[in-house]
């Protein structure tokens, strides 16, 4: 789930396989209609995997091939432990 807030868009639930895809989906389709999203809040995301990654480089990379930027904000513990591990924190626009 999900909610658009001005320009923030908020996702509210947990990012895991099982929920992976439809994310990604729900979310390209937000993020490309609405230009003005400057800030993705993760602060109501209980639980992260690794496809949590997968979604947010999708997202900045089809928001980048249309001219558009946002920032991270309050990525969950285990997003950030997952983005070390696998050496791409700085890839990440961390608000």
């Amino acid at each position: 789930m999900m909610e658009l807030a001005g320009a923030t868009l908020r996702v509210k639930q947990s990012i895991r396989m099982d929920t992976a895809r439809d994310l990604a989906e729900q979310g390209s389709a937000l993020l490309a209609a609405n230009a003005g999203v400057q800030i993705v809040d993760l602060a109501e995301v209980p639980e992260a995997d690794s496809s949590a990654l997968t979604v947010l480089f999708a997202w900045l990379r089809e928001g980048a091939a249309r001219g558009h930027s946002f920032k991270i904000a309050h990525a969950p513990q285990s997003l950030l432990s997952l983005a070390g591990l696998y050496g791409v924190t700085e890839l990440l626009p961390l608000a």
